[in-house]
């Protein structure tokens, strides 16, 4: 069985809840653990993460075994960086055996080709102010003057400050499925290109949803901050939203 799961966003400021979902992520990753062969992280694993040459964030201890235990184990599990956690360098990968992805790829899996992204950065044409945050957050120059000319205390603290904002106003938002628009015309526009993709898998807004439509199929996983995550269970012949309580 194959497994997607996204936006657990371990090291949030609610301290509570971070503690809350790494415990449920650990159990999640127990429960599939025994049938899979792979597991896709598809972003905001983690609130805010990043890496200096050999100072890493503190945390995740319970999170960061699982999944090396996962790995030598010869489960592939890999992530897709999103926007809280886009400055991996090659830490997961070295100590974890996680693959890390930082673009959105199409990668062929359990006999289809599925298009994978946390779903930031897709479709901002007529975003400019978002087209330009983006740009910035993933200049490596400005990755170097975080590095170099930040103590690693002050740049954490400032880190995760930027986070909690941000995900406080998205989680302050009263969403609808409607918010999934952008993301559904991105995978049309992409499927009218590259009609053998079929389906298409992002994280990014916390909104589980299943949109279908001829030819296609646009598939959103939750975040891990309410009674219950969303998460996707996928083999040879079906591909399902699935539920795992929280508490």
């Amino acid at each position: 069985m194959i497994y997607f799961v996204s936006d657990i966003h371990l090291g949030c400021v609610d301290k509570e809840q971070s503690l809350r979902a790494e415990r449920a992520f650990c159990r999640w990753l127990d429960s599939v653990g025994g049938d899979a062969e792979a597991i896709y992280l598809l972003g905001d694993v983690f609130d805010f993460w990043f890496e200096y040459r050999r100072v890493v964030p503190q945390g995740f201890v319970r999170v960061l075994g699982r999944l090396a235990e996962l790995s030598d184990r010869g489960v592939k599990v890999v992530l897709y960086t999103g926007n809280h956690d886009m400055w991996c360098r090659d830490y997961l990968t070295r100590e974890c055996g996680i693959r890390v992805e930082y673009r959105p790829k199409v990668e062929v899996i359990a006999g289809r080709k599925v298009h994978l992204a946390h779903g930031d950065n897709l479709n901002v044409k007529g975003k400019p102010m978002l087209k330009l945050m983006n740009a910035i957050f993933r200049s490596g120059l400005l990755r170097w003057m975080f590095r170099w000319l930040i103590h690693p205390d002050f740049a954490m603290w400032l880190g995760h400050k930027f986070s909690g904002s941000s995900r406080k106003s998205h989680g302050n938002e009263q969403l609808s499925v409607s918010a999934l628009d952008f993301l559904v015309e991105y995978a049309e526009k992409h499927h009218a290109k590259n009609s053998d993709v079929a389906t298409y898998i992002f994280g990014h807004m916390h909104i589980p949803h299943r949109h279908v439509e001829d030819g296609m199929e646009v598939l959103f996983l939750s975040d891990w901050d309410k009674s219950e995550a969303t998460y996707i269970a996928m083999d040879a012949e079906n591909i399902a939203l699935k539920s795992f309580p929280i508490d």
